[in-house]
Formats: structure tokens, C-alpha cells, sequence
């Protein structure tokens, strides 16, 4: 590897490097130990991070065979070939091996932390990995009692807590199907996602702390219960204390099966076995529920929580998520590289908008997960954390749920911290990753994404589907990966081929617009799609128009999030009424009570307008995204074709709202 300015004083217009990383982190970095292990052990010798990564790509095969071999998956002659399969959507990975997720976070069992979880008002739980294992074993064991078995699903509505982890490594353990949602949501989205699967179990918190407030969920878990009939067992968590139960029919709490001294033991299942159900956003229907195995995941999050992000044994690991959000799921597998990980339940603003750089001091944590928008809303508050806050630990930060602005890079190096890792970084609760991001040994650039991780195939495509450099373009993968849904629940195949392979055949089209630089960086200009984002975490509007179709008082309605390329934006909505019925406060308030209660506080609208007509296609679609073009300044004549529109007048109103 070359030598590296190592120079890490910033001035905004000084230079475009605003990191470099020093000999020591280079060298000290698993990405290199990775590199030194392929010299010595496979006599491929790569001088920089770029080579490297062409050879992952070029040699697809190879490359995840090493990683197999490397992170002591299994045994070489596990498998009867490493890729199977004529196209990308029909690859098979590591046929014939067996493998158990939960077996590899227990390869050490001992008294050094696993999990700091830390609610609200600060209060802190720690367990060992010794203390994990036994919590595991007794939830594992009361799940097969009540007859919980390999393939079942086990449905979890509950906090970023120690419960959820603990719950998940026991689901796996057994070879049941983990799937999890918020309690924030309301009843009609979960339902929506955990209806599908039809789980055996539910796992529910009675309620969540967010912004100060106590929200009581025990009439939804109720609901819950009765709309989905294949659930027979819930365990209850005692998130609040001193929220009172309605019924304790069919429930067990959860502080009752922690009792015993049990051995834990791993069911073995096939590579692509299903580990985990995640959802789309429902931007064009139901969330579809993507499903990944326990090979894949492995294999992937191996790679990128140790080359990427650099964590490490001696590592506390924190992103602020919620386990709706698959960044929960990278949390978790943190214990797969021995780190300490360190869960935050509650809002990220409250009291005050630093609050998340107040639990990063108090985990004393070395790397810490961030939205772009987060990033920004410190900025507007003028929050400064290096006066505040000591800092001295933390060697990493990442940034990730929408492109991060030049001036959220900027931000992080003069008011966080100017010797640390910054990693934009981006990818899809599809792959459960990201495959452009950070690596530890390049320098960090001003807006720009370090590089296409090793092992994804990413490129830019045009109109033509062209592979373009130095210009946007749409992200495609064009080789597979062994985190690519195992499948879609319920799919007999056509909705996930439909999904990503419709548009280039035999190549994964992913809804996001790419620029790939000629020196391997990369920048991302946001999706593609009419995806509402709120933090990072993304819901498609199919879900807001089904809340908002049980309000007799509308007619038609059109939610519009105007973030757009790196700016942040609102959520907009307008609402056609019934006859002669005018938009008043009262209306606007039981919109906003309906949006609360049944799908989230995250997504109430910062404004509602009257509108006398939704524009729609000719085959009735609401035209989401040429609206939104519209609001951010298009020329209507750019932004839709008007031959397509069965109400071209309409688009009038909005044109008048920009």
C-alpha cells in the first residue's frame, strides 16, 4: 500500500481530502490483515484497494470462496461448488453446506460485553457474551417447548431493546424465521407485513418511550392478535413498567422464562436457509417481505462490518436504528466480529438534538451510526459536539438512509472530529448492506462515497444500458452477491424477478441514480422512486393511502416527500374532499390523529392542502414523482408527458403550490 498524506487539518476550501488515514490505522485495519492472509495464504498480492476490488468482481467465484475460508464459515469440502444458476436471479450459493448463524456470534463465551442497551433517560443495561448466551438458551428453549421449530416464524413488535437481540438469537438457534417491526408502527402496517408470513409467535414490548412520552401498546398487540390467526404464543416484554394488562390469555411474560440453566444448542440448516424476513417500503402495494438466508448474511456482514467498517473485537458498535430498519440487523451482527454492540431506544432529538452524540459518550462508543438527515438537523441547530462531548474514543462514523451533503461532510471534520473515518455509505434492505461505502485505507473525499464494496458489481447505466463513468446513471449489479433475497414470501419467483430484473435482463436494476467516478468513487442522488424518508427510514406511500382511504371526508388524496438529489425536503400531502366540504383545522387534526394512530408519528405531514383534483395516468396511477419534479422546479413540460395524463388541468394547482 502506498504512504498516505497523513495530514488532517481541514479548511472548507483548502482541499477535497478532508481525511487521510495514518500509517498505524492502515496497518491495524482487517481490510490489510485480509490482504497480508491473500498474499501469504492464496499468493495474490494487491498494491491498492482498487485492484482488490477488481479481482472480488472478476473473480466472483474466488473472492467468496476466500471470505468462506477466511471468517471460518465452515469446511472447505462443506460444499459441492461455491455458484449455482443461470442467471443472477436464480444463484445458488455454497450448495450442501450447513451453517447456523446464532453458533457464529457464540464462538466465544466469555465476560467481555456484548450488548449496552440504553433507553431514553439514559438508563443502561450490560450483558456479557457469557450472560447473552445464557439468556439465548432459555428463550430458545421455552420457544421449542411451545412447539417452535425449524421454518415456524417468530413476528417481534418491539423496542431497540436487549429483549430484541436476545429473542432474534434464539429464533435462529432453532432455525426459525425472524421478523421484526417498531412499536411505533400502527396496527394496519404491521399487520400488512407480519400477515403475510403467518408467524407462530409474536414477541411484544407493552409500550416505548419516545420523546418523553409513554405510548401504551397493549390494545394493539391485542388487535394485533386477533387479525392474525396463525399467531398461538406471545411473550410479552415489560418495556414500561407499570402499564396494566388487559388480558394475560395466551401470553407469557417475558421475565418468566429466564429461569433455568440451559445448554444452548444450534440447529444446522442449509446455506440459503431463511434467517430473517425484511419488507420493502410498499411503494407499489403490500411490503414485500424479502427474505435472506443464514449464509448470506453471513458471509456479507462478515465482509462488511470488518473491511468496510473496520469494526473490531475491541470495538462498541453503535447505529442509531430502529428493528424495523435493517440497520438493526448490521447492529446485531456486530457480534460476529466479537465487538460490543450498543442499542439506543428512544428519540434521537429529545430533549435536544444531540442527543444521540450524548449516548455515543455515555457507551463510550468507537463507531457511531448516523442518518444524512440527522447530520443535517445538528447543523440547523448549530450543535457543535467536540465542545461538549470528549470524543477520544471514537475512530469511525457512518452516515447512511439518503445522500449525506457536502456540508454534512464538512460538518462532521470542524464540529465533530477531524481524525476519524467517515463513511457515507449506501445499499438496500433488499441486500441487507450496503454495496457502495467506506473503505479505511482510502482518503475521504468532500460528498463522495469511498468505493464499490468488495464482492458488488455495481455500475452505472444509461438510457441504453450502457455502463457510464463520470456521469449519472442508473445503479445496477451486474454479478451476484450471496445476500440477495433468498426470495420473496408467497412469490412464486415473479414478483422478485419483476422487481429488479424487468428493466436490464439478467442484471438487478435498484432504483437509485449513481455517479461512478473515474478514480472509483462514487455519489449517490437518491431513489428513483416516491419513497417518503423520514430519518433514514423508508415507507412507501401505498401504506399513507390506505390510512387515508378510511377517512370517509376524502375523496383522493397525493403525498409527496420534495427531498430531492441531497437536499432534504417535506412531507406534503394533498387531499381532494367530498363534495362542497371545505379543509378546515379540525379535518387537518383527525387526518393527522389517523396517520398517528394506525401507521406513525414519524410520517405526519409538515403541511395538508385542498387540492380539486388528483392528477393521475390514463390507467388511473397517481403521478407521484412528476409531482414531485414539479415542486422542486421542473418544468411541467419536463416533468410528464402530458398525452400520459388523464387530467392534465390538475397539474395547474401544483404548479401554482412550488
Amino acid at each position: 500500500m502506498k504512504n498516505l498524506n497523513t495530514n488532517n487539518d481541514f479548511s472548507p476550501d483548502s482541499s477535497e481530502v478532508l481525511w487521510n488515514p495514518d500509517s498505524t490505522r492502515i496497518n491495524d485495519s482487517k481490510l490489510m490483515h485480509y490482504m497480508s492472509w491473500l498474499k501469504s495464504e492464496k499468493r495474490l498480492d494487491f498494491e491498492e484497494y482498487h485492484d482488490l476490488w477488481l479481482w472480488s468482481v472478476n473473480n466472483n467465484e474466488e473472492f467468496w470462496e476466500s471470505l468462506w475460508e477466511y471468517f471460518d464459515i465452515g469446511k472447505s469440502n462443506d460444499y459441492s461448488e461455491v455458484l449455482a444458476g443461470e442467471s443472477i436471479y436464480e444463484s445458488k450459493w455454497f450448495g450442501g453446506t450447513k451453517v447456523n448463524y446464532s453458533e457464529k456470534v457464540f464462538r466465544k463465551r466469555d465476560k467481555d460485553k456484548a450488548i449496552i442497551a440504553i433507553n431514553e433517560d439514559c438508563t443502561q443495561v450490560t450483558v456479557s457474551y457469557e450472560e447473552l448466551y445464557s439468556q439465548v438458551a432459555n428463550v430458545a428453549s421455552y420457544m421449542k417447548r411451545v412447539g417452535v421449530v425449524k421454518g415456524d416464524r417468530v413476528a417481534a413488535y418491539i423496542t431497540n431493546s436487549l429483549e430484541s437481540v436476545v429473542a432474534f438469537l434464539a429464533t435462529s438457534s432453532i432455525g426459525a424465521i425472524w421478523s421484526s417491526c417498531s412499536p411505533e408502527f400502527g396496527v394496519n402496517s404491521v399487520v400488512q407485513r407480519f400477515g403475510q408470513i403467518e408467524p407462530k409467535m409474536l414477541i411484544a414490548s407493552n409500550g416505548y418511550r419516545f420523546a418523553g412520552k409513554n405510548n401504551n401498546r397493549i390494545q394493539q398487540i391485542d388487535q394485533i392478535i386477533n387479525e392474525i390467526p396463525s399467531i398461538k404464543h406471545t411473550i410479552l416484554v415489560e418495556t414500561i413498567p407499570g402499564i396494566k394488562l388487559t388480558s394475560l390469555d395466551g401470553k407469557t411474560l417475558w421475565d418468566e422464562i429466564l429461569m433455568d440453566e440451559i445448554e444452548l444448542e444450534f440447529e444446522q440448516v442449509e446455506f440459503d436457509h431463511p434467517l430473517w424476513i425484511l419488507y420493502s417500503s410498499g411503494t407499489t402495494g403490500r411490503p414485500k417481505p424479502i427474505v435472506h438466508g443464514h449464509g448470506g448474511i453471513l458471509l456479507e456482514h462478515y465482509k462488511t462490518l470488518s473491511f468496510h467498517l473496520d469494526v473490531q473485537h475491541s470495538d462498541r458498535f453503535f447505529w442509531f436504528t430502529t428493528v424495523g430498519w435493517m440497520m438493526w440487523n448490521v447492529v446485531v451482527s456486530g457480534l460476529l466480529v466479537e465487538a460490543t454492540i450498543v442499542l439506543y431506544d428512544g428519540s434521537p432529538t429529545y430533549p435536544s438534538t444531540d442527543k444521540i452524540w450524548e449516548i455515543s459518550e455515555l457507551s463510550d462508543a468507537t463507531y457511531v451510526g448516523l442518518s444524512a438527515p440527522y447530520i443535517n438537523a445538528c447543523i440547523k441547530n448549530e450543535i457543535v459536539p467536540k465542545h461538549k462531548y470528549k470524543m477520544s474514543s471514537l475512530k469511525g462514523i457512518g452516515s447512511t438512509g439518503a445522500p449525506l451533503s457536502d456540508d454534512g461532510f464538512k460538518w462532521i471534520y470542524t464540529q465533530v472530529k477531524s481524525d476519524v473515518h467517515l463513511g457515507s455509505y449506501s445499499g438496500g434492505t433488499d441486500l441487507c448492506t450496503g454495496f457502495v461505502g467506506p473503505v479505511p485505507i482510502l482518503p475521504v473525499k468532500i460528498g463522495e462515497i469511498q468505493a464499490r464494496t468488495l464482492g458488488a458489481q455495481i455500475e452505472a447505466f444509461n438510457e441504453s444500458g450502457e455502463s457510464i463513468v463520470d456521469s449519472v446513471g442508473e445503479l445496477v449489479i451486474t454479478k451476484p452477491m450471496p445476500s440477495m433475497p433468498v426470495f420473496f414470501w408467497g412469490d412464486d419467483g415473479s414478483i422478485y424477478k419483476n422487481s429488479y430484473f424487468e428493466v436490464y435482463q439478467d442484471i438487478w436494476r435498484h432504483g437509485d441514480w449513481i455517479e461512478i467516478n473515474s478514480s472509483g468513487g462514487c455519489k449517490i442522488y437518491g431513489r428513483s422512486d416516491s419513497t417518503l424518508n423520514r430519518s433514514g427510514i423508508r415507507m412507501g406511500t401505498s401504506e399513507f393511502y390506505e390510512v387515508l382511504d378510511t377517512i370517509p371526508e376524502i375523496v383522493d388524496s397525493i403525498v409527496i416527500d420534495t427531498g430531492f438529489d441531497l437536499k432534504d425536503g417535506k412531507i406534503l400531502l394533498f387531499v381532494q374532499l367530498q363534495n362542497q366540504l371545505m379543509l378546515n383545522p379540525s379535518m387537518k387534526l383527525a387526518i393527522v390523529s389517523k396517520i398517528k394512530s394506525d401507521l406513525s408519528t414519524r410520517y405526519i405531514p409538515n403541511s395538508i392542502f385542498q387540492v380539486s383534483e388528483i392528477p393521475t395516468t390514463l390507467n388511473g396511477k397517481k403521478l407521484e414523482i412528476p409531482i414531485k419534479k414539479i415542486l422542486n422546479g421542473t418544468d411541467v413540460y419536463e416533468a410528464v408527458n402530458l398525452g400520459t395524463v388523464k387530467n392534465p388541468e390538475s397539474l395547474n394547482e401544483f404548479i401554482k403550490f412550488r
